[in-house]
Parts: structure tokens; C-alpha cells; sequence
């Protein structure tokens, strides 16, 4: 499988400010990693920790929180994972769901998907 990268935007809580940066699109980790200082300078509050299991085995406590990513003509609310500084940003599986993306590892590109249900709606009552 190969490996890409794409242009993201993070936004403050208040979805008015972006900073623009190129991301890993790896849908093999769970959430969108983010280093911590550009988290903090738009004002994204910690609101949990979460252990994070890594590749070798290692598993971490790493602080999350919630803002808003922009991805070509989409934007949503998200939760991000604080990185530490020198690590490089992930778009992860959680965030390309809340976007309707998939990913065409050939082309390395993302492509729009349709969102999926468990079931029918269920029917009226006669």
C-alpha cells in the first residue's frame, strides 16, 4: 500500500481561523494527529487522554481535543490527537469517515464516498 500526502486545514474551535498543512493520509491510524503547538496557538482545548498503540508495540497516553479540519470543499468538527513537535501530520481514518472520503492508494488521491447504515429506515405505521 502506498503512502501519500494531501493539503489540510486546522481550524480554531470557532472554525474562523485555519492554518494550512500537508498531512499523511494514513487510514491505519484511528484519529487526524496535529502538532501540539499549532493546536494550542488556535486555541483547541484538551478535553481528554487517550492510549495510543504504535506500530512497535509501545502504547502512549497523548492528549485529545475537537476542531474543525477543512479538506478541499469540505469542512467538519473533528477530534485531533496532540503530537508531539517534529511529528508529522496524520489525516487518520476517523476524520476521512466524517468527511465522506476514501482513498484510491493508486491514483493517491481521495475520493468522495457514500455514507453507510446499518438498516432501512424503519416504515411508517399503517
Amino acid at each position: 500500500m502506498s503512502t501519500f500526502q494531501t493539503p489540510i486545514e486546522i481550524g480554531d474551535p470557532a472554525g474562523q481561523q485555519f492554518e494550512s498543512l500537508n498531512a499523511l493520509v494514513d487510514t491505519g491510524a484511528t484519529y487526524t494527529v496535529v502538532p501540539a503547538s499549532i493546536l494550542e496557538r488556535l486555541g483547541v482545548v484538551v478535553h481528554r487522554t487517550s492510549v495510543f498503540e504504535f506500530a512497535d508495540g509501545r502504547q502512549e497516553e497523548w492528549r485529545m481535543g475537537r476542531t474543525w479540519i477543512r479538506l478541499e470543499d469540505r469542512q467538519e468538527m473533528t477530534l485531533v490527537v496532540f503530537g508531539v513537535e517534529g511529528v508529522a501530520p496524520i489525516l487518520g481514518a476517523v476524520t476521512l469517515e466524517e468527511l465522506l472520503l476514501g482513498v484510491d492508494p493508486v491514483k493517491q488521491k481521495l475520493i468522495p464516498v457514500t455514507g453507510l447504515m446499518m438498516s432501512s429506515p424503519p416504515r411508517a405505521v399503517v
